[in-house]
């Protein structure tokens, strides 16, 4: 009788555990998100070369893939600001055709394509956007302060902040690992940005 128990209890378990998982996975597809209650899936490509790499490496990877993510994220966050206040303002996708970017900028930009291009990679964008430096960005802020004024506290600050990141950006860009004082600057210049834009609101 004993063992019929423990039985029915492990049986329960098994069930409320897979009731669980079921309503978490339906919480990611909800909500789109990752929260980590199954095992990834790992290619087959991954699995027969990934432990190859030396371990000491994989562990700071492992370490670098938060600040990555919090980059990347805040990178494309603020590129796609850029994108709708200038396309609201112009009342046109295509505001990269008129004179909203300086004429180096867009230089700058069509170098960086084509050189894409000649190397025979695919382009990381359709977005001509998406080849500017931060410092390029902070310039078609700041060249467009009547239109992004309204959205920041000041220009100096945005100028700032964007330097800040561009210099933050390096290591993580470049596969190096952070330092403690690096990853400190880094939610500091999240929290700035953001900062940069709540008296304007």
């Amino acid at each position: 009788m004993a063992s019929r128990d423990v039985l029915d209890k492990i049986k329960a378990f098994g069930m409320t555990n897979q009731l669980v998982t079921g309503e978490l996975s339906q919480i990611e597809r909800t909500h789109d998100i990752v929260l980590g209650h199954v095992p990834p899936v790992v290619e087959a490509e991954e699995r027969d070369y990934y432990p190859q790499l030396d371990a000491a490496a994989r562990a700071e990877a492992a370490r670098m893939a938060r600040h990555y993510e919090v980059f990347y994220a805040l990178e494309r966050t603020i590129r796609a600001l850029v994108n709708q206040t200038l396309e609201e303002a112009d009342g046109t996708a295509d505001w990269w055709a008129g004179t909203r970017a300086a004429a180096h900028t867009k230089s700058e930009v069509e170098q960086r394509i084509q050189k894409e291009l000649h190397a025979g990679v695919s382009r990381r964008s359709d977005d001509a956007l998406d080849y500017t430096t931060f410092g390029e960005l902070a310039q078609i802020i700041t060249g467009n302060w009547a239109v992004f004024g309204a959205l920041f506290t000041s220009k100096s600050a945005v100028e700032r902040v964007l330097t800040n990141l561009n210099a933050i950006r390096n290591p993580i860009a470049h596969c190096c690992a952070m330092g403690d004082d690096e990853e400190i600057r880094l939610r500091l210049a999240v929290r700035d940005w953001f900062r940069c834009m709540e008296v304007a609101r």
